[in-house]
């Protein structure tokens, strides 16, 4: 699947300087003076567990290429079971074993959170004997321990041994209310002008007040002055948007994708978590746990979470059916409204263990490196850089005149737009998945609003106003359209309601706004977010105007239109077939051959899609006023594209002569 027509591969370039970063990875052996010395001692320990010597050789072979430990090799391979593990390693040592952690005996306290980080130790209080101690030791920990345990019956006493994943599941539980009051409050609660909780502040609705009473005076006394003035503005602001895309067309040209190799890196690699906001999806879990098993990273270095609601008992059902590996963990967000993606995601931040982060979509296929290329961007990048977007490509173009005319699009945004802003260090709006971002600076920035319905864009738009930069990546994540109208309508209303928060946000303090970002990249914010919204709410103001305008031309005898008049129509016109043409060509010339076959004809429907994106736009305004913070959810279903090139495969499979 992973070929050349879907994309280029990318190869890091080293740097110029040569140097390489060597940090070690904290609390590996194989960072140690001697890690091979290390690793002998810790495979004399695990075979007295009863491992065997050729499963122990792969693994040691396995953690001095990754930097890590035979025995977090072990635990991330599914070899042996997490709990068998620690229950021998309890018996080994003398120490009784835990394989529940009742949340009851925990006390909650912002300190445990660090135990959703690196799980070590728990203190567990019994109504009716002494606190204990819940240890997750590795097997050199417990041996460095033997001596003291044996002079010590008092200290083996008040010691338990549990696993990993029952450590973290009692500190999600005993915590749980707090952190989601934290996920829907902090932003509010410490940068209110950047939450979207408000919809309008005072001072807005003031403005807002105040122009509508200036407006309908003028409309008044002066009509005509008022239309003319408010079409020059509009025709204007639509010019001004039509060059901005005209002068990525040309950046495209100037700079095609370059097609280079990824490095093979060896050595130690950082913790990279993956999280998945997934909520009544339960027909794509294995197709998404597929895809997420395939991505080319050491599985004792990922950290998958898969974020559900707790009530969402379809969905966890279906991922607990399929087993999925150790590295994978389930998050339970507690009901607490608003129920949002960006709530959820920011609840499950607090157990981010990953020095980087990417989202996916419960529907996402990224390709197997892409995890490789934004590390590698990362590493080589300036300090600043915050996030990488890689690109999104709709694989099911050819299912629909909608499918088609969205995989133009995405392939205008993501291919064309958004590289170009990323290397001119211009403001992204961010796409709502396949964002990789630096864990650190993703907590400090509070993580994504969760009244923003389009929490990518105002995320983006954040990150930059506090200094940091994004750019993007060249290996994609392939997703599927929408094919049904009323699906792509409740989707797409629901992105612009959020586009109209981003703005209003970004628009508290204008002045102090344009200061932050610098003046260039807020004239840029405003031809790209308010000028997808004008266009898209004026659209069809301008069709009715050119359609009036040449039907009164073409009337006998004609009328002379006034200077003014024929240059407005002119402008109109150019807006309107610049846009389209624009449109078209900013999609289709990064597209391969074979999604141009996808999409063949229907392309013609361009017209008809942006009169429907008009529709989304104004329901969207409706629905910010009666319901600003509801999640309209995209249904899924599992690829079509993917089964039949799944099919394909096994059927190329069976006909060789390999397999006769």
């Amino acid at each position: 699947m992973w070929t050349r027509e879907y994309g280029p591969r990318l190869v890091a370039v080293r740097h110029a300087s040569g140097l390489r970063d060597t940090r070690p990875a904290g609390g590996t052996i194989a960072a140690t003076d001697n890690p091979a010395s290390a690793l002998r001692n810790e495979a004399r320990l695990l075979h007295t567990l009863g491992i065997s010597k050729p499963l122990l050789a792969r693994m040691a072979r396995l953690a001095m290429q990754t930097g890590t430990t035979i025995e977090a090799e072990l635990l991330a391979s599914g070899e042996i079971e997490e709990e068998a593990y620690f229950a021998g390693l309890a018996r080994m040592y003398g120490l009784p074993f835990l394989a529940e952690i009742p949340p009851a005996l925990v006390i909650d306290h912002r300190a445990i959170d660090s135990q959703l980080n690196e799980p070590r130790m728990l203190r567990l209080h019994h109504p009716d004997r002494p606190p204990v101690m819940a240890l997750v030791p590795t097997i050199t920990q417990m041996d460095s321990m033997r001596a003291r345990l044996r002079r010590n019956d008092g200290l083996a006493a008040a010691m338990v041994i549990t696993t990993p994943s029952a450590l973290r599941r009692a500190v999600w539980r005993v915590g749980e209310e707090r952190r989601a009051r934290s996920a829907v409050h902090q932003l509010f609660d410490t940068e209110r002008l950047k939450s979207a909780r408000l919809v309008v502040t005072g001072d807005q609705g003031f403005m807002a007040g105040l122009f509508l009473c200036v407006t309908s005076l003028a409309a008044t006394l002066a009509p005509l002055l008022c239309f003319s003035l408010a079409h020059v503005l509009l025709s204007v602001f639509h010019l001004g948007g039509l060059f901005l895309r005209l002068m990525v067309v040309a950046y495209g040209r100037k700079h095609p994708p370059r097609e280079i190799l990824l490095d093979a890196e060896t050595g130690q690699l950082p913790v990279y978590t993956v999280m998945v906001a997934i909520y009544r999806e339960a027909a794509v879990v294995p197709q998404l746990l597929a895809a997420l098993d395939a991505l080319d990273w050491p599985k004792s270095r990922l950290d998958i979470k898969l974020v559900c609601e707790a009530d969402d008992q379809e969905t966890l059902s279906a991922i607990r059916a399929v087993r999925p590996g150790p590295h994978v963990e389930v998050v339970e967000v507690p009901a607490m409204a608003p129920r949002t993606k960006p709530k959820a995601l920011t609840y499950a931040l607090s157990g981010a263990r990953g020095e980087f982060l990417t989202i996916y979509d419960a529907e996402d296929r990224p390709h197997p490196q892409q995890l490789r290329e934004a590390y590698h961007s990362f590493r080589l990048g300036p300090q600043d850089l915050a996030c990488l977007q890689a690109p999104l490509v709709i694989a099911n173009a050819g299912e629909s005149w909608i499918s088609a005319i969205f995989a133009l699009e995405y392939s205008a945004l993501f291919r064309r737009l958004l590289p170009a802003l990323g290397f001119h260090r211009m403001p992204l709006p961010l796409g709502g998945t396949s964002n990789h971002f630096r864990t650190r600076v993703l907590v400090e920035s509070g993580g994504w609003d969760p009244f923003n319905v389009t929490e990518d864009a105002d995320l983006g738009m954040r990150l930059y106003r506090m200094g940091y930069r994004s750019s993007t990546l060249t290996l994609p994540t392939f997703e599927d359209a929408p094919v049904d109208f009323k699906v792509w309508l409740g989707q797409r209303s629901r992105w612009y309601k959020g586009w109209l928060q981003t703005w209003l946000v970004m628009m508290r303090q204008p002045i102090h706004t344009g200061r932050e970002m610098g003046w260039l990249p807020f004239l840029v914010f405003q031809l790209l977010v308010g000028g997808m919204l004008v266009a898209a709410l004026s659209h069809p103001g301008m069709l009715v105007f050119v359609t009036l305008s040449i039907l009164s031309l073409m009337q006998i005898p004609a009328p002379q239109p006034g200077v003014f008049t024929s240059m407005m129509l002119g402008i109109d016109i150019l807006n309107i077939i610049g846009s389209y043409a624009v449109f078209f060509a900013l999609g289709a010339t990064p597209m391969t051959d074979r999604e141009k076959q996808g999409m063949g004809w229907k392309w013609a429907m361009i017209p008809v899609y942006w009169m429907a994106v008009s529709l989304a736009a104004w329901r969207a305004v409706i629905e910010l006023r009666l319901r600003p913070f509801y999640w309209n959810k995209t249904p899924h279903s599992p690829s079509r594209v993917a089964i039949d090139q799944r099919r394909k495969a096994r059927a190329t499979a069976s006909s060789s002569p390999e397999s006769s």
